[in-house]
């Protein structure tokens, strides 16, 4: 079931059920859209406005380019869902099976696929809402600074999702190769994340 189309109310009910699904991956991915969306939403509140003519065509390109984000965000919650099926059927193979480490490993990968992913969408979120912040408009700005506040926390979530995983690999020369381009990730696009917070409070 593809939990987007059911209710925030219903989304969150689930979310706190005992389902396998959605779990950290989905709701990383769903603060994920909600933040990107709020950065866009400053674009939309700055798009047609006079006041910021000289900058127009850079907001409707970048508007684009948060749609397109926003879609693939709310795609990984029904996608992590499915990564996540795999791993848990693998799970399950008893341990005396002389091919269980073999797809638990395999199982493993595909698992750390999805909030890898959600990541990178983060990443890319925030380098929009960066933009969004400095040249968008300044009635909206204060939702420039939500958006990167959802999109940080929703990095972050997802890194959890990737670790937990590795921390279980058997390959580690994979495991830490994965580790290293989350932890890069979480870098930089955290601290840009922060600067974006901070230059936004400073407005008031």
């Amino acid at each position: 079931m593809d939990m987007t189309l059911e209710t925030c109310r219903k989304f969150v009910e689930v979310l706190a059920s005992n389902a396998p699904a959605p779990g950290g991956g989905g709701a990383a991915a769903l603060v994920g859209a909600i933040g990107t969306a709020l950065g866009n939403m400053v674009g939309s509140l700055t798009v047609g406005k006079k006041k910021y003519a000289g900058v127009e065509a850079e907001i409707v390109a970048l508007k684009e380019r948060c749609d397109a984000l926003q879609t693939e965000l709310l795609d990984q919650v029904e996608a992590d869902d499915k990564g996540f099926v795999p791993l848990a059927k693998a799970y399950g193979i008893p341990k005396d099976d002389p091919n269980r480490a073999a797809i638990l490993e395999e199982a493993t990968i595909t698992a750390c696929a999805v909030p890898m992913h959600i990541m990178e969408l983060c990443c890319q979120a925030i380098e929009c809402i960066d933009v969004f912040a400095a040249k968008g408009s300044r009635l909206a700005v204060s939702d420039a600074g939500c958006g990167a506040v959802c999109c940080k926390a929703a990095l972050q979530a997802a890194s959890l999702n990737v670790f937990i995983n590795t921390k279980s690999l058997q390959n580690r020369e994979a495991a830490e190769e994965m580790n290293a381009k989350a932890n890069e990730m979480l870098d930089k696009y955290c601290a840009m994340a922060d600067r974006i917070f901070r230059d936004v409070r400073a407005n008031f």
